[in-house]
């Protein structure tokens, strides 16, 4: 077993943080307030979605396996009594995935390839608004909790289907995780240097994009029942996902007119806008307007460069970016990122920032403060040392954001089966008995 850290954080910052959170939601409504969402997935896509549901104020039922429950329970690292280690040592250790992806949600076990389970599935299914699931394609269905049997139980019900491939037929039975998608969407073949190969996106962009997809289809499908009355399908899979944003560069366009499908750290046709390297790390400059690169070649002691027809207007300069970007970093590389910064940035007012490193960026205050990133909580520990994603979406009259830990496997039962169902306790323990729920 692998002992990575120590044990919990103690920021008091992010704890008065925590604390105003807390107050402000109960101050204040929330978007999706009485709203009920069944949450029958698992991994990352699906969970995402139903974050978002969540963190908008949804009651979100999170139904899992009595054995053992989300896979990504099982992710490492994990969190508990010992702190940090990449295995699990007891009961008490959770893994850091599900203290993020299940905030503000109930953990509820049911077993639904029982016919108990899928009865009891049913009756709550007529007492909520939205079912979001993303198993294997037809799983839903062999179940008994697909989009057709739902609907006949609660026709109000919206139903959001997230998949990998959808109904793309080339790869049948293809199990389609994010690394998979980024291959097959072509955003892996402009992802990297030029006379490299294919690269992997460096977040598992497919597994977030589709689910923002689809939270953003449940919302207009809710908007449309309360025209109708009716619910409705929702289907969104990460491969069309990821290729509708690979489609919007036009790089179809770019390829007729020769340009490489990668560039590595710079996108040539707004040149310069890209990456390059200073004495002591790397600054980020996004300065496509003739304008801003005259000030660019003012800062290098170069202001002839404006002169030269390759690099005076945005057509030339694109076609030769790889000349004017190595003519730039010649001189980025003799300067620290401060200097840089301040020359083009704080003196010139050209948009350029260091390139910020993983720790700088989670440990901002005011991305902090503003609740982008939040620090998780551990259900029985409290506060942790690390942190998860906030919800980057503020209403002038409501709350939205997480104020509720992530729960341990089944900590909701309770709520469900006792007070949404009124199960007697006797049911209770020959469900627990018979291992359905």
């Amino acid at each position: 077993m692998t002992d990575m850290t120590s044990t919990s954080g103690s920021n008091p910052d992010v704890i008065d943080m925590a604390t105003e959170t807390e107050s402000r939601s109960q101050r204040q409504d929330r978007p999706l307030a009485g709203l009920r969402v069944l949450d029958l997935t698992v991994a990352l896509a699906g969970p995402y979605c139903g974050l978002i549901l969540a963190g908008l104020g949804a009651d979100v039922i999170k139904i899992e396996s009595p054995d053992g429950g989300d896979i990504a329970r099982g992710n490492p690292p994990f969190y508990g009594p010992h702190g940090f280690h990449l295995d699990a040592m007891g009961d008490g250790d959770i893994s850091v995935a599900m203290l993020a992806r299940a905030r503000n949600k109930k953990s509820v076990t049911l077993d639904l390839k029982s016919e108990r389970g899928r009865e009891l599935f049913m009756r709550l299914v007529k007492i909520s608004d939205i079912v979001v699931e993303n198993m294997s394609e037809g799983t839903a269905v062999r179940l008994g909790v697909g989009y057709e049997t739902v609907k006949a139980a609660n026709p109000r019900v919206v139903y959001a289907s997230i998949a990998g491939l959808g109904d793309y037929p080339t790869f049948p039975g293809l199990k389609a995780m994010d690394i998979i998608v980024q291959a097959l969407s072509g955003v892996m073949d402009v992802t990297g240097e030029a006379d490299g190969p294919p690269t992997r996106f460096g977040l598992p962009i497919a597994d977030l994009v589709a689910p923002l997809f689809a939270s953003s289809g449940v919302l207009a499908a809710l908007i449309r029942r309360g025209v109708t009355g009716v619910g409705q399908h929702v289907k969104v899979n990460m491969l069309d996902s990821m290729a509708s944003l690979f489609a919007i560069e036009h790089f179809d366009v770019f390829k007729r007119a020769g340009f490489p499908m990668r560039s590595g750290n710079h996108m040539n046709r707004l040149c310069p806008f890209g990456v390059y390297a200073t004495k002591d790390g790397y600054v980020a400059v996004a300065a496509p307007a003739d304008k801003s690169v005259r000030l660019i070649a003012e800062a290098m002691g170069e202001s002839e460069l404006m002169e030269d027809p390759r690099f005076a207007t945005r057509g030339p300069r694109a076609a030769n970016a790889d000349a004017f970007n190595a003519r730039m970093e010649n001189w980025t590389r003799r300067l620290t990122t401060e200097e840089v910064t301040t020359e083009l940035f704080r003196r010139r007012g050209v948009s350029c920032v260091p390139v910020r490193t993983v720790d700088e960026v989670l440990s901002d205050p005011l991305l902090r403060a503003s609740g982008a990133v939040e620090q998780l909580v551990h259900p029985k520990i409290g506060p942790i040392d690390a942190v998860g994603p906030g919800l980057p979406i503020k209403f002038s009259e409501s709350f939205s954001g997480f104020d509720m830990p992530a729960q341990e496997l089944g900590e909701g039962n309770p709520y469900v089966y006792e007070e949404l169902l009124g199960l007697k306790e006797a049911e209770i323990a020959e469900l627990k008995g018979k291992r359905i729920i």
